[in-house]
């Protein structure tokens, strides 16, 4: 059955793909995830419970109410899905279930998704369950190689990408000449006041510090300090008209800003209506990141989870969900599954990136929970929050 493409959903949703965050929320109970255990109930209970972000699985076109690659799932093992898209903020989502998960109690979900450094967090405090290899072979055949040994999950035992995307530079080509690195960005003169950057801090601050020539996934605080100072100057000079969430592609689509810090997601929806709307890898690199699956402590169908799992590890599955969703496929083989689907998108560098772009894509370096607070602190001062 052929899906309706995500780029048509959001032509009026632009602003409902929910990767954005602020923040460093509450802290929490560490744990033991051995001691935090339930039964395993799969073999008896076929069911299985997944929180997602809103828009990030493929829908067909002729009913909303139908989940193609979901459907096939339930179909090929049995198991029922309960698919819930109630992730719509990482801080949020986190303020519903830390007193359950910091109490050692269920969150009556299954599968939980999340963006990279709250896995990372939910891992530091012991609240998820490391994954059994043997049971998703595919996630250990497929995975790119990019997105393995990340310095906070080393050996993939608590997070599989779902879907992994870029943070670069966006431009309107209506409204402005092109933008090719961050330092445009912070200082241009035609772009003043007509620049957004993001509240994400990790994207906004990764992309300064590799301007700097500063590697983000290892940095001391002294450079951390160094680039929030560039980003000081940027927005006392007026340069920076503000920090966004997803709201910054209608402003970009509109023409109400020039150039932003943009998430190649959303870039590719704009680009689908109006090619100027371009995304540009800066010279200095992009960051890279992910939402990861994982499973909550707690969790009573974790067999079930890990079926969910390697299944959209499977090659033809993950391009037909990523034909959809347009964000880059973790799944080695995708691309060419994608080919028999749409030979356009096949060929789209933001959906199955060249190893030289992916070579100048970093991921933040894993902070520990002080070094959270710190940062966060900070560089929420700098952008007003």
């Amino acid at each position: 059955m052929r899906t309706a493409s995500r780029r048509t959903v959001l032509s009026g949703l632009l602003a409902a793909t929910g990767l954005a965050a602020t923040g460093c929320g509450m802290p929490g109970t560490r744990q033991d995830p051995a001691a935090c255990r339930s039964a395993d109930v799969s073999r008896s209970e076929r069911d299985l419970v997944v929180s997602n972000w809103p828009l990030y699985i493929d829908v067909d076109e002729d009913d909303e109410n139908r989940r193609p690659t979901l459907d096939a799932f339930t179909a090929e093992t049995g198991i029922r899905v309960a698919y819930q898209e109630d992730v719509n903020d990482n801080n949020e989502f986190f303020g519903k279930v830390r007193n359950q998960l910091s109490a050692c109690q269920s969150i009556d979900r299954d599968i939980v998704v999340l963006t990279d450094w709250m896995a990372a967090r939910l891992i530091r405090l012991g609240w998820v369950q490391p994954l059994r290899k043997d049971r998703i072979p595919n996630v250990e055949a497929n995975l790119l190689p990019t997105l393995r040994d990340r310095p906070w999950d080393a050996h993939t035992e608590y997070a599989v990408p779902w879907q992994t995307g870029l943070a670069g530079i966006a431009f309107n080509g209506n409204v402005s000449k092109e933008v090719r690195t961050v330092d445009e960005l912070l200082t241009r003169p035609d772009l003043k006041g007509k620049v957004t950057m993001l509240a994400e801090m990790r994207d906004t601050m990764g992309l300064i510090l590799q301007s700097m020539g500063r590697d983000p996934t290892n940095f001391t605080e002294d450079e951390f300090e160094e680039a929030l100072t560039k980003l000081q100057r940027a927005v006392d000079s007026g340069q920076i008209r503000r920090f966004t969430g997803n709201d910054y592609a209608q402003e970009l689509a509109k023409g109400d800003i020039a150039a932003c810090v943009g998430w190649s997601g959303d870039v590719i929806q704009l680009n689908f209506e109006d090619e100027k709307i371009q995304f540009v890898t800066p010279e200095s690199g992009v960051m890279l990141f992910s939402d990861n699956m994982q499973v909550p402590n707690r969790a009573t169908h974790q067999a079930n989870a890990e079926a969910l799992m390697n299944y959209y590890y499977e090659p033809a599955v993950a391009a037909e969900l990523a034909a959809y969703v347009n964000y880059i496929c973790p799944v080695l083989g995708a691309q060419d599954e994608m080919t028999r689907i749409d030979p356009e998108l096949a060929e789209n560098e933001l959906i199955f990136p060249s190893e030289s772009t992916l070579s100048s894509a970093q991921v933040f370096m894993a902070l520990n929970e002080a070094q959270e607070r710190i940062f966060e602190q900070k560089f929420q001062q700098v952008i007003g929050a």
